[in-house]
């Protein structure tokens, strides 16, 4: 039986702005794009939340909600010196540390002897120490297994904690709604709600060869993960599997034309980007996005071993297809990165840098 701790900071960018800039506390915050140039937020604090002001949402639109809103440009550098001291504090504790990004990890605390062993005091200890080391708040979850772990995270923010001991997580899951299970988006919600599934509860009465037929291996997974069983353990070295760059516009375009522009603008950052986060691996796919005027995206992607200038220009061409009429407000470009590179695919990634 593991003890698994979810680590999420509370409103991560903004607290590091509220606590450098006091000016800034107790005001609708938020870290984004500016709204004259199609930005999007990227974090806001809970004053702004009480508007409606979410992340990922058009700077333009939070600031109709809220206009007394504070925008400002994020400052990743100072984000990264205060993630790293977050993650040195983790370290006192285990080695077995999963960062999901700058402001979450997942830490299996199973053999850590502090706090006479227990997972509950260790989490207590871990906030404080990140409250002393950085002045900024964090809440966490602690559970048997990592999913459950990270529901239990949300549950009594900000700068608070809860816990799924093992004897309650059958209780538990009976009434967590389906959404609260990683992969089940909106579409997937949907799908489930209209065959009479909202919870894990009603998961576990339903057949599971009905799910397995309807969702593929996911619906097996569902089964599971309704019953609070999750078998995976803490990827400390998770590898990464894609590299990508994106662009918002400041103006919708209609032409390929202007797309490919865009797109041969983020061909050398995408370059710089595998160099210096993926150095020496192959790929096996490349990827087109763009999204639309009406906030709907589409993506593209075929299977390639080698970076090639021409096939992103292909796969833009069958992307702006679907666009029927409709303005581009994003254009974005990725790669998968294969398991274990060749030669030959070390080399192709040179030949593209040096092409660059």
């Amino acid at each position: 039986m593991r003890k698994i701790i979810h680590v999420d900071m509370d409103c991560f960018y903004a607290a590091v702005e509220m606590r450098d800039f006091p000016e800034l506390r107790g005001k609708p915050l938020a870290v984004g794009g500016r709204s004259d140039r199609r930005g999007v937020i990227s974090t806001c604090n809970y004053e702004a939340r009480k508007f409606g002001v979410r992340s990922a949402m058009a700077s333009a639109y939070a600031l109709r909600l809220c206009p007394d809103l504070i925008l400002v440009p994020g400052r990743m550098d100072v984000y990264k010196q205060v993630s790293s001291q977050i993650r040195d504090v983790f370290s006192r504790y285990t080695s077995l540390i999963e960062p999901l990004s700058l402001d979450e990890a997942y830490l299996d605390v199973t053999d850590c002897t502090a706090c006479r062993g227990s997972a509950t005091l260790i989490a207590e200890a871990i906030r404080k120490e990140i409250f002393e080391a950085t002045g900024l708040t964090a809440s966490a979850g602690i559970a048997p297994v990592k999913f459950l772990a990270k529901v239990a995270s949300d549950l009594n923010k900000p700068n608070g904690q809860y816990v799924i001991t093992p004897d309650a997580v059958s209780e538990f899951v009976k009434t967590l709604p389906l959404g609260k299970i990683p992969g089940v988006g909106k579409v997937t919600g949907e799908k489930l709600a209209s065959m009479g599934l909202h919870t894990c509860g009603d998961v576990q009465g339903a057949e599971p060869a009905m799910l397995t037929e309807r969702f593929g291996k996911f619906g097996a997974l569902l089964v599971e993960r309704s019953k609070g069983i999750d078998p995976r353990a803490i990827s400390p070295n998770r590898v990464r599997k894609s590299v990508g760059v994106e662009t918002t516009l400041a103006q919708d375009i209609y032409e390929l034309s202007q797309a490919n522009q865009v797109m041969s603008g983020l061909i050398p950052e995408l370059s710089t980007r595998m160099a210096r986060g993926a150095p020496g691996r192959g790929i096996h796919k490349q990827v087109v996005k763009l999204k639309f005027a009406d906030f709907k995206q589409t993506t593209i992607e075929h299977r390639s071993d080698s970076l090639s200038v021409n096939l992103f220009q292909d796969l833009l061409a069958l992307a702006m297809e679907r666009a029927e009429g409709r303005g581009i407000r994003l254009v974005g470009i990725s790669v998968g990165l294969a398991e274990q590179q060749t030669d030959e695919q070390n080399s192709n990634v040179c030949q593209l840098d040096l092409a660059l």
